[in-house]
């Protein structure tokens, strides 16, 4: 049964959609997801930051695509890589890269399924991503759970580097808890989006689950066009 599951969860659309960095892999913003790899790759050069946790203050600010298009940048440099959606509450990667989420996440940890049974590959060589699986009732205490801590345990092992899309940080309590799991945690800031104080409050949720706060990225943000070179 669980074989069937598989098949039917593995069937993938060639060409992902809102990827600028397999569209278009020399273009300006390509160059500043590459430029966002190497700065996360020196933060913490001495022990290695093997889990990352994509997030955001408020939904809308671009976080999964962040996420998808950061993922891409390290498989492109070599890195076995391991996308998860943990947005189990409103996920968007199956969208992004077109592909079924009959299962994913939420099946691994209501253990209905193991992660290698919902694991995908995509059309970008040595990038895997596990949806979100079907909407649970109870994704905080399904995060908080001995399951999610074996599943860490198990693809840590398995991947050069897993990124998390979670939820963001001030409408639920599921990235607070993501943070606290994985090695480093990267905030989404989306110019024109989200208010300054909104950004400091998921600041202050963030230091209080301790997290390591790897770095902001402004997203969206528009440039002068005297500065489009090297910027």
């Amino acid at each position: 049964m669980l074989r069937s599951k598989k098949k039917k969860n593995q069937k993938l659309l060639t060409k992902p959609r809102q990827l600028i960095t397999v569209s278009d892999a020399k273009s300006m913003i390509s160059e500043q997801f590459k430029t966002v790899r190497t700065n996360i790759m020196f933060a913490m050069p001495k022990q290695g930051l093997k889990t990352i946790l994509v997030t955001s203050s408020i939904p809308g600010e671009g976080k999964s695509t962040n996420a998808a298009n950061l993922s891409v940048v390290f498989a492109q440099e070599g890195k076995r890589v391991l996308l998860v959606d943990a947005d189990m509450r409103k996920p968007m990667l199956h969208n992004i890269f077109n592909i079924i989420n009959l299962f994913g996440l939420s099946s691994i940890l209501e253990r209905k399924c193991q992660y290698d049974e919902v694991l995908q590959e995509t059309s970008v060589e040595g990038l895997f991503i596990i949806t979100s699986g079907p909407i649970p009732s109870n994704p905080a205490e399904l995060l908080l759970s001995t399951t999610m801590d074996r599943f860490l345990e198990e693809v840590n092992q398995k991947f050069d580097l897993i990124i998390f899309d979670g939820p963001p940080l001030l409408p639920v309590a599921d990235a607070q808890i993501l943070s606290n799991k994985c090695d480093g945690s990267l905030l989404i800031v989306s110019a024109g989006v989200v208010e300054k104080e909104e950004v400091r409050k998921a600041k202050t949720l963030l230091t209080a689950s301790k997290a390591n706060i790897i770095g902001v990225v402004l997203n969206k943000y528009r440039m002068p066009k005297s500065q489009y070179y090297y910027q």
